[in-house]
């Protein structure tokens, strides 16, 4: 005896007490006999008797697939994508009177009812639009929820990397967060979760809004400095993932304002899981509080011959390398430093001797304090 000729009872003894609906019908059986259609399988137990009672598992959810679809195609209208993904949310009822119906008679590797419906909008889906489709790793993932008839559409984030310019004082490396949601997205700040774009996050984040769509965008940067500080030479390079976008390329991959400059933004696979090691070409414009002269200046030489340590008030300790520095008297008590060192040397702790060894102000035996600072470059 057959395969099918074996499961014709069985389907018989389940429609004896069940109306079912081709779909589920043939779902039941469809893996035994490694055919693709539920649809035409249950046809065919039904011996195309199609029931005029509603399905007792799906309750006819089948039969709603064409207005489903519409809510797909008309969700990702505004969306630029080629790969997609579908997941689908049933009322709980649903899936216990599938439960009832494998248990009853014994039925095992089968698809569930979820994935049954996901399965044949997917292909409806890709029929119509031409896209394809991905499980594992698509640009955008439909979520129908069943229980009150929404669809959801979710594009898969993109990670751009570049390098910043910054040729005047005055412009931060950060944005403030929305002061309604602190930077977790809302509706007074169109879910970007910062409301201004005043900064160089700011430029960045609107540029990549509205190039892109989207909602937040999450920064990672390599090193930081001061709203008053210049960025000089090649820039500062940084990281930075728009999250739910609605396209997925871009035609301009530059930016130019009157007082910054992104350059080389380009889509990557990931920011950086572990933290980039840098190196960083600083100028330090620094004020003693006594008088200088050249054999004071001249202990400067000393920093380059031992690790500079920093400690945190999280208790964390790191240690930094100078590598060069030179250095200018310019007053009785200004001087000018430039050094190339470990990025991530806190400038201003350096000079003053706050929880950083040893400092300027310590080897001068005098408090320096840090005017001024800029970066000529930051090499990675």
């Amino acid at each position: 005896m057959s395969t099918q000729e074996k499961i014709i009872p069985i389907a018989n003894q389940i429609l004896k007490k069940h109306e079912l609906c081709d779909n589920c019908l043939g779902r039941l059986f469809s893996k035994k006999l490694h055919l693709s259609s539920n649809k035409l399988l249950g046809k065919k137990l039904q011996k195309n008797s199609k029931s005029k009672h509603t399905c007792y598992i799906c309750k006819n959810i089948f039969d709603d697939l064409p207005r489903l679809l519409k809510s797909m195609t008309d969700a990702s209208s505004q969306y630029s994508f080629k790969s997609f993904s579908v997941g689908v949310m049933v009322k709980p009822s649903i899936v216990d009177r599938d439960d009832v119906i494998r248990s009853k008679f014994k039925l095992r590797g089968i698809d569930s009812i979820k994935t049954d419906i996901s399965k044949e909008l997917a292909k409806a889906f890709s029929r119509k639009t031409k896209k394809i489709l991905d499980t594992v790793d698509s640009d955008v993932t439909f979520t129908l929820n069943l229980k009150d008839d929404t669809c959801y559409i979710r594009a898969k984030s993109i990670v751009f990397s570049g390098r910043y310019v910054k040729s005047a004082r005055g412009i931060p490396q950060k944005q403030k967060s929305c002061d309604n949601c602190l930077g977790k997205g809302c509706r007074l700040c169109n879910f970007h979760g910062i409301s201004e774009f005043n900064s160089i996050e700011g430029i960045i984040s609107k540029f990549l809004f509205e190039k892109l769509g989207g909602t937040t965008a999450k920064f990672t940067w390599i090193g930081g400095e001061d709203k008053t500080s210049l960025v000089l030479g090649k820039g500062r390079p940084f990281f930075v993932k728009i999250q739910n976008p609605n396209k997925r390329t871009l035609r301009s991959f530059s930016i130019k304002s009157e007082f910054v400059q992104i350059s080389n933004l380009k889509i990557i696979r990931g920011s950086p899981k572990q933290p980039l090691k840098f190196k960083s070409i600083i100028k330090m414009k620094i004020y003693s509080d006594s008088k200088i002269n050249s054999n004071i200046l001249l202990k400067l030489k000393t920093l380059t011959k031992q690790p500079i340590v920093v400690y945190e008030t999280s208790g964390k300790r790191s240690e930094k390398k100078i590598f060069s520095l030179k250095y200018k008297k310019i007053s009785k008590n200004d001087f000018t430093l430039l050094i190339k060192a470990d990025g991530g040397l806190p400038v201003k702790r350096f000079v003053s001797g706050d929880d950083v060894s040893p400092s300027i102000s310590k080897i001068f035996k005098r408090v320096c304090t840090c005017k001024e600072f800029d970066f000529l470059d930051v090499e990675v």
